[in-house]
This record gives structure tokens, C-alpha cells and sequence, in this order.
């Protein structure tokens, strides 16, 4: 398996963090947020709405990202606070190699929207998966898609070392499965969609968080600049509840969705298809033991071991639950 280019990133995240304390004295007028496009969610809405800027009192710069590993590079060079939707795997990733990074909230958890896709043509499914060795595939290495293949590799029984690993961002992958420079895609959100009219996934949602393989996101930031910034962190998180809250009432979809469309870059049609496979759970669900009150802690390490069991990263830390900082979020339940 390729992995410099991983290695790389770890190393340049590394190097990197050195500068997070000395850009963390940027005024508080304003922030920068990381989001990506194509990935519909109901903080969008307020996003659009202009509300996060109202509740914070200072202004927001919203920027898209192409993967978490990215967004974890951008925040340990002081240019961004906060990431939304961050996934966990790139989020293990940069904590395991020293960037001190804390989850703040549960964005989403979307089983079916970050899987891997087989070319058509190969006639290849969950039934004769093994005839995947050999074959070249596209990852965006260190972020969910990443986990999410190794483990559906290793529950196949392929070897993942006699593939031919191409470290893509989806966008990227599903252009190379569309124009058949790959046997395999690996990826999320409007990639997946595009992808899989080339192929078919191996295992559903359900089938994946049956074997353990959970995928959700969240929100992530610093911790020296949350720590200094606790109240602005969690009015930003009580705005995202709130947006969340909002859209889990179907009444209010018809009076969201056409700016959470026009945020994500989507016409509303995708944008519904893509945002109904998502679920978002509530701040008294996120505070439960089932998410950031144990269980985010201890899948956090099962992804770290895996990737050090592929050779991804060097080494684990010994536990994740310094990790997760549920302070503002608990602040943001109070308001």
C-alpha cells in the first residue's frame, strides 16, 4: 500500500502546529470556518441566513474544504477555528501525530454516504469480493473513506498491500471511475452519487455499521483557541442545534432546503436525496454515552489501531478522551 503520501501529511500537520500559538492571538472579529460543499446540512441554513454571525457577534469566513485531512492542516496553521464536519478518521489522524484538536459536537452520522464503489464491469460484489486484489483503487488516505475501506477490505479478506492505492480526493475519484482510470472509488457526498453511476457498493449502511464500521463527522477546533474562546464555541454550537432541531420538523423542509441547496452547491432534488441518509443527533444524544460521552472516544482508538495495523500512521495514542471537549456543548444545551 501507498503511503508517503499520508506519512507526508502527518509530518507537514506536525511541523505545522508549532504555529498554532502564535496565530491563536488573531482579534475575535472575526473566524474562519471550514465546511465542504456538496454535503448538505441544516447549519447551511443559518449559514445563508447570516444567523451565526448575529448570535456570535463577530463575522464568519466560511471556506470548503476537499477532505478533513485538510481541514486538519488548515487549523494547525492558525487559519481556521473551527471545522464542521470534520471526519473522525482525518480528526484520529492529526491528533495521533500531536496536533492537540478537540471535538466540540456530533455534526451528522451518514452510514450510507461515504462508501466505496466497484466498476460495473468488473461484476464484482460482497459475494466474490476477493477478486478485488490486484485492483486499483481510489482513496482520499486518512479520512473516513479511508477507514471505512481498510475495515471492508480486512472483512473481505483482501489484502489491501496487493492493491494498487492511489490517495484521491473524491471529487478526483469519482472522475477517475467515471473515465475507468480505476477499478474501485472510494469517497462521500456528491462523489458517491456521481460514482455510483459507474458501479455498485459492496455493503449497504446498515451492513457496515453491523460489522462496526460507525461514520459520522464532527465539529473540531483547536484546543488552546476553544479553550480562550469557550462562549463564541458555544453559541456556534447552539446555532448549529438549533438549525438541526429546525429540520427535523418535515414542516419547515419546504422553507430550508432551497438555501441549504444553494449552500451546498446542489440542486434541491440531490440535495434531499443526499440529506435524507443523514441523521442528526440531538445535544442531550450527543452528550449520551452512545456518542461523545464514551463510545466516540473508544471507536476513536479502534481507528487509530487499524490504521497503525495498515501502516498509515506510527503509532496510537494511548487513549482519545482528551480528544473530546463537551464543555461548550453542554453550555449550548443550557441556552
Amino acid at each position: 500500500m501507498k503511503k508517503t503520501t499520508l506519512k507526508g501529511l502527518l509530518a507537514a500537520t506536525a511541523t505545522s502546529v508549532a504555529a498554532l500559538t502564535a496565530s491563536s492571538a488573531v482579534a475575535q472579529d472575526e473566524i474562519t470556518v471550514a465546511y465542504f460543499l456538496e454535503w448538505p446540512m441544516p447549519f447551511e441554513y443559518a449559514k445563508q441566513k447570516g444567523t451565526y454571525d448575529e448570535v456570535m457577534g463577530v463575522k464568519i469566513n466560511w471556506v470548503s474544504f476537499e477532505s478533513g485531512v485538510k481541514m486538519s492542516a488548515a487549523m494547525a496553521s492558525g487559519d481556521v477555528q473551527l471545522s464542521v464536519s470534520q471526519g473522525v478518521p482525518p480528526f484520529v489522524v492529526a491528533t495521533s501525530a500531536g496536533q492537540d484538536l478537540q471535538i466540540l459536537d456530533v455534526a451528522v452520522s451518514y452510514a450510507d454516504n461515504d462508501n466505496c464503489v466497484v466498476r460495473s464491469e468488473l461484476e464484482i460484489d460482497k459475494t466474490n469480493a476477493g477478486e478485488l486484489a490486484g485492483k486499483k483503487v481510489a482513496v482520499p488516505l486518512g479520512t473516513a473513506a479511508h477507514y471505512g475501506f481498510l475495515k471492508q477490505m480486512s472483512h473481505f479478506g483482501v489484502d489491501v498491500a496487493s492493491m494498487d492505492v492511489v490517495d484521491m480526493d473524491p471529487p478526483d475519484g469519482a472522475a477517475a471511475i467515471a473515465q475507468g482510470a480505476v477499478d474501485m472509488f472510494c469517497g462521500w457526498g456528491g462523489s458517491l452519487r456521481r460514482a455510483k453511476e459507474h458501479g455498485n457498493v459492496l455493503l449497504t449502511g446498515d451492513e457496515k455499521t453491523e460489522l462496526g464500521i460507525l461514520v459520522f463527522d464532527v465539529t473540531s477546533g483547536p484546543a488552546d483557541w476553544v479553550a480562550e474562546n469557550g462562549d463564541l464555541v458555544a453559541k456556534f454550537l447552539k446555532v448549529t442545534a438549533d438549525a438541526n432541531a429546525m429540520w427535523a420538523d418535515p414542516a419547515n423542509h419546504a422553507e430550508m432546503l432551497p438555501l441549504i441547496a444553494k449552500d451546498a452547491g446542489m440542486d434541491e432534488q440531490a440535495t434531499m436525496d443526499t440529506i435524507s441518509t443523514f441523521k442528526f443527533p440531538t445535544v442531550e444524544e450527543q452528550l449520551s454515552g452512545a456518542w461523545l460521552g464514551g463510545n466516540a472516544q473508544t471507536f476513536m482508538k479502534g481507528v487509530a489501531d487499524v490504521f497503525v495495523e495498515a501502516g498509515s500512521i506510527d503509532a496510537a495514542l494511548d487513549t482519545y478522551e482528551n480528544a473530546v471537549n463537551t464543555g461548550p456543548l453542554q453550555a449550548a444545551g443550557d441556552m
